[in-house]
């Protein structure tokens, strides 16, 4: 903080604001001003002296809140000696400030606990903290708070105390675990009714569970878990109190995941749950919904525990299958929230099922399945009195789109056909309500594309109905018919005898608004599926894609319908494509041109993107099939379209979006035709760089490496693009360069690398001889450390690629000069590599991208074994060995035991499970 110390009333007066100034502005800079205090060396006393003070409610949580913060983040800033005096004085403030509010308790117990786990002098934590206050009933409440917190805290990502700091730790809070649940024990047997008491030791309880340090036999016999179970069973218990109960059993159920070494306390779980169906009932009859869910929880958490057991023994033990009836029964509630939570164990079970594939099994458990799918046939019905088409936006409608993918994954227990048919039956045989109705087509819709299309009169015959429905019938039934026809495009390409009912009945749902974009997308499919058969209805496709804005499409509907166009306009003869795809354009084109002169002669600026995103996607998926040394037929047309897109490009070069969707269009453009689009390069070349210069859009980095990926290998363009490449980089090295520039700008270090890894794989001896490559090199060096997850991709994929070509492909007259030139670059940059790359995995990336870590060292070592042992050797001993809090990170053997096992790893997956285990030090 500038301007030193600020005074205690200036603190006060800046939370007042923060919390009760009228002004937003007020409070936005009272809320900076405060930030900046957090983050300064004075933010430690003036906490201190606010929480003594103890003035209101607002400045004490401010303080707690601050006292955490920097425990959690800055605790390096503490010399050692002041440690203890830290903690006495957080432990003296929570035992004056006990009654003040509970969410500031909160914050000095997360505080306490964070500097426990972080202070290695302060042994035996639980110990010494249980002694102090077990005594003293008024301390109860915050001396639980502590010991709640502190489990959770062990994996907190805010800490990063390293891997043998917490061994350490566990294997303590296991030692005293017992006298956690002893002192919770006693608590229960003292509290008689005060709820708020349980509700807090259930949470504590809960909180060991989960770390996974309670003996389970010493629980198993433990009155704890009888008073849960009768809290539980009991009507009159409170909705908090019964929350809290159910969250203990769940976490209680998650720790005994392996049942085999926790038989004692998982049979004691078992039993008690399977005792809590008659209060579910009650619950239910009660239209207690919280309580319902609750149940619901806790019969699911058990069917997880359990699944292995009961598909290894289903009937037998534990593997009883009463499990199952439980969440048949939820499913049967008539609220769909209810079966919702369950679905997660129903797609394990078809997983774990699928796996084994085992007939005699599978029988066992297709009645379930069936119940199961019945149940939510009944819960995808729209109300009676809905009106209009389904949502698919609002809660019901993601709960439909989840039950598709439940459907979809567990059907094979039943049989896609088998279960197809039941469904057609129902509406064959009975006359069954609309909504009845609609929801059976919803469920057949989910499964119609696993049901064989290959000679099935059902699957046919139901085809033929639906196309036939009436336009009399409700508009949601014909909506989902609608979808469910889209789903069946396999059915019409076996059978194209119904190729022309389906259009017909397809395109007089086009013509309406509400159903517009369901018939498009079926549409869609039907083009995508029938390319072949829709070449003679290309024609009344062409006739659509004129007409689109005449329809009421979402814009992705209007984008389906232009795709599937595309695709079938791939298979027309070739010499009707350049025509076809040239009238296809036309609209988009003529619309561009439209809005360009609008805005020579207004001055206003229309946005284009509409237009743009057409013209991409027709590019993108008109494929035809071109010989070798046949002229591409969209060339011509690419070609006429250009000055239209340069115009647009020029003329909106300050918009990032728009300057986006036209190099996506001329991403495609240029991928359709290959090296047809050559007489594009220079023009497209010289316009990229000049607009790049003023305006550094990273869209034109990507463009630029999908012109190298299609021209590098040229001869006659190298230079060119090399040119291009150098052009680029110096806009994009300044910006990279500003404070914060390679995180403020991750789009940026993704597309330049990718651009970089063009160059590497199409034409690797020009970039290595020219003298940008000493600059991005440095610049990957800096950007290894970059936490995203794309640009750090690229950064290491260019890395990686880059070392690599040292050593592959020797069989080619260049391989010499590659070798050569990576030597050298190596010579320069690789213990600084190696160094920054053991750095950026231990303190800065996530452990997701250490397998692209291990692959840039895997290729280092194996251009140069020798090199990279020194190299790494010397980027561990840089590495500190010991926290702040007095801990050692980092043991003398576990470093020289990881060198070992990179330097002698004999394929890339051994470093990277090295470096997952290494890194944990530091995490």
């Amino acid at each position: 903080m500038e301007g030193g110390k600020p005074s205690l009333p200036l603190v006060y007066q800046a939370v007042q604001a923060l919390y009760h100034d009228p002004d937003p502005a007020g409070k936005e800079r009272a809320s900076v001003w405060l930030g900046e205090l957090q983050r300064s060396m004075y933010a430690w006393e003036i906490s201190d002296q606010l929480l003594q003070l103890k003035q209101d409610v607002e400045s004490c949580y401010f303080a707690a809140q601050t006292m955490k913060m920097k425990i959690q983040t800055s605790f390096y800033e503490l010399p050692a000696d002041t440690h203890n005096a830290l903690r006495d004085s957080l432990l003296s403030h929570i035992q004056n400030l006990k009654d003040l509010s509970p969410i500031i308790v909160t914050q000095l117990a997360l505080a306490i606990a964070d500097l426990a786990l972080q202070m290695a002098s302060w042994k035996g934590c639980v110990h010494t903290l249980i002694e102090k206050y077990n005594s003293d009933i008024s301390s109860m409440p915050f001396l639980i708070e502590i010991l709640t917190v502190l489990p959770e805290e062990v994996h907190s990502r805010s800490l990063r105390i390293g891997a043998n700091r917490r061994t350490e730790i566990i294997e303590d809070l296991a030692y005293y675990s017992s006298t956690v649940v002893t002192l919770l024990t006693t608590c229960v047997e003292k509290a008689g009714n005060d709820e708020k008491m349980l509700i807090k030791v259930f949470r504590c309880l809960g909180s060991w569970f989960n770390l996974g340090v309670l003996d389970s036999n010493f629980m198993a016999s433990n009155q704890l878990l009888m008073v849960l179970f009768q809290v539980l069973q009991r009507d009159e218990t409170s909705t908090n109190l019964h929350e809290a109960a159910s969250d203990c059993v769940c976490s209680a159920l998650y720790a005994i995941e392996n049942v085999d070494t926790n038989v004692a306390l998982a049979l004691q779980l078992f039993q008690g749950v399977l005792t809590l169906e008659t209060a579910y009932h009650m619950a239910v009859a009660r239209e207690d919904l919280d309580k319902v869910l609750n149940y619901c929880r806790i019969f699911t958490e058990l069917c997880e525990t359990f699944l292995e057991t009961t598909v290894r023994s289903p009937g037998q033990g534990m593997g009883d299958l009463r499990t199952l009836e439980l969440l048949l029964i939820c499913a049967g509630h008539p609220q769909y929230e209810v079966v919702e939570i369950s679905f997660n164990f129903w797609y394990r079970l078809g997983e774990h099922l699928y796996k084994i594939n085992d007939v005699a099994l599978h029988s066992i458990f297709r009645p379930y399945i069936q119940r199961l799918l019945h149940c939510l046939a009944r819960h995808c019905q729209l109300d009676p009195d809905h009106e209009g088409i389904p949502e698919d936006t609002d809660d019901f409608g993601e709960f439909r789109m989840r039950v598709s993918d439940l459907v979809k994954d567990v059907i094979f227990l039943v049989g896609s056909m088998e279960c197809f048919s039941q469904l057609y039956s129902t509406l064959k045989e009975g006359n069954p309500p609309w909504e009845v109705t609609e929801a059976v087509l919803f469920i057949m819709a989910a499964i119609a594309k696993s049901v064989d299309p290959e000679n099935n009169p059902t699957l046919s015959e139901m085809l033929q109905q639906v196309v036939q429905l009436p336009d009399s019938i409700h508009m949601a039934v014909r909506y989902t018919s609608i979808e469910l026809v889209g789903e069946m495009s396999e059915v019409v390409d076996r059978n194209p005898r119904f190729l022309d009912p389906v259009l017909n009945y397809l395109m007089k749902g086009l013509r309406e608004k509400p159903l517009a974009s369901a018939a498009a997308k079926a549409i869609h499919n039907i083009c995508s599926v029938c390319r072949d058969h829709m070449a003679q209805h290309f024609q009344g496709l062409l006739d659509i894609a004129r007409s689109l804005d005449s329809f009421a499409l979402s814009t992705e509907a209007a984008v389906g319908l232009l795709k599937g166009t595309a695709l079938v306009l791939g298979r027309l003869p070739l010499e009707k494509i350049a025509e076809c795809l040239s009238d296809l354009c036309a609209v988009q084109v003529m619309a561009l041109k439209k809005l360009l002169a609008e805005e020579s002669t207004n001055g206003k600026s229309a946005d284009p993107t509409v237009w743009l995103d057409r013209l991409a996607v027709i590019f993108r998926h008109t494929n035809p099939i071109v010989e070798n040394g046949q002229t591409h037929p969209c060339q011509k047309v690419i070609q006429e379209i250009w000055p239209v897109l340069s115009e647009t490009l020029n003329t909106h070069q300050a918009d990032n979006r728009i300057v986006e969707r036209c190099c996506r269009c001329l991403r495609f453009a240029v991928r359709c035709v290959g090296k047809g689009s050559a007489s594009l390069l220079q023009p497209l070349v010289t316009q990229m760089v000049s607009v790049y210069q003023v305006y550094p859009h990273s869209c034109f980095l990507y463009l630029g490496s999908i012109l190298v990926d299609e021209y590098g290998m040229e001869d006659g363009c190298r230079q060119g693009l090399l040119d291009m490449l150098q052009a680029l980089c110096m806009p994009t090295f300044q910006l990279l360069e500003q404070p914060n520039g390679l995180r403020n700008h991750p789009d940026t270090v993704d597309d330049l690398f990718r651009l970089a890894t063009r160059f590497v794989q199409r034409s690797p001896v020009t970039l290595l001889s020219s003298s940008i490559i000493v600059h991005i090199i440095q610049c990957a060096i800096a950007a290894t450390s970059l936490d995203h997850r794309d640009a750090n991709c690229s950064v290491m994929k260019f890395v990686r690629d880059l070392i690599h070509t040292g050593v592959a492909n020797d069989h080619e007259e260049d391989f010499e000069v590659r070798k050569q030139l990576i030597g050298q670059a190596m010579e320069q940059h690789g213990q600084q590599l190696v160094t920054q790359l053991m750095h950026s995995c231990c303190f800065c990336l996530p452990p997701y991208t250490l397998p692209d870590v291990a692959e840039v060292l895997w290729e280092v070592m194996v251009f140069d074994r020798p090199m990279f042992c020194r190299w790494l050797e010397s980027a561990l001993k840089g590495l500190p060995k010991e926290t702040s809090g007095g801990t050692v990170t980092v043991t003398h053997k576990q470093l020289t035991d990881f060198h070992k096992q990179v330097t002698s790893a004999e394929e890339c997956k051994q470093v990277c499970w090295a470096i997952r285990e290494f890194t944990r030090l530091f995490r």
